[in-house]
């Protein structure tokens, strides 16, 4: 997030999102990737969520983390880590 805090970055990125999101909302949010990409980010630890049932919840900070660690690991052009 080019040198924003992730106080910074939680009040100016993804404003219409409510603070914990489904897995359908991380999914657009990181761009519309996979189902199976999203469980596999989830289940890594790479996004850390949490289970309400059988339903995966993620706050919307984590996502904005591991978008902001994905972008220091890595140069311009290259894809998010899985």
């Amino acid at each position: 997030m080019s040198g924003l805090s992730n106080r910074d970055a939680y009040r100016l990125m993804f404003r219409e999102y409510p603070d914990v999101v489904d897995i359908e909302q991380m999914r657009t949010m990181l761009g519309g990737i996979g189902i199976k990409t999203a469980y596999k980010l989830l289940q890594k630890k790479e996004i850390e969520g949490f289970k309400i049932g059988r339903a995966y919840r993620i706050p919307k900070i984590s996502i904005i983390t591991y978008l902001g660690e994905a972008q220091k690991s890595c140069k311009s052009g290259c894809n998010l880590p899985l």
